[in-house]
């Protein structure tokens, strides 16, 4: 089992719903919300599910929003 890779510290669950429901790209929405059920204390396995998305795609979500935060 690899380690996974942690998100950045200065976002929260509640801080990522507020970008995620004024964003009129229901694919980011997705992503967001994928990124907030990690810091909800959620599974990436989980997260992955709830979105019908692999964990290696929760993975690349996870490096992109770690780099550009929200909005990438």
């Amino acid at each position: 089992m690899t380690i996974p890779i942690p998100l950045r510290t200065d976002f929260d669950g509640p801080a990522l719903r507020r970008p995620a429901k004024a964003t009129k790209n229901a694919a980011q929405a997705r992503r967001i919300l994928a990124l907030a059920e990690i810091y909800d204390g959620g599974s990436r396995s989980d997260a992955g599910r709830l979105r019908d998305v692999t964990v290696q795609i929760i993975r690349n979500w996870v490096v992109r929003f770690n780099a550009r935060g929200p909005d990438g």
